[in-house]
């Protein structure tokens, strides 16, 4: 797992999948939430919009990413 650092307190979900290369597009990152492939803190989350915060940790096809301030 690597950590992701992210400008600000919070990201959206679906723009800390682009950051963080785990994605190469965002239509790509929309289906794949949508189909319950992404997994925040261990759990799935279906929702584009979800807020991160440093510490959550992002899982997608067997990548893992952490929120980290910068």
């Amino acid at each position: 797992m690597r950590d992701v650092p992210i400008d600000g307190d919070m990201i959206r979900l679906g723009q800390f999948l682009k950051l963080a290369d785990l994605i190469d597009t965002g239509g790509e990152g929309k289906i794949l939430i949508a189909s319950g492939d992404v997994t925040v803190n261990g759990e799935v989350d279906t929702r584009r919009g979800r807020q991160l915060h440093p510490g959550d940790v992002v899982a997608v096809l067997g990548q893992q990413a952490r929120v980290s301030s910068t």
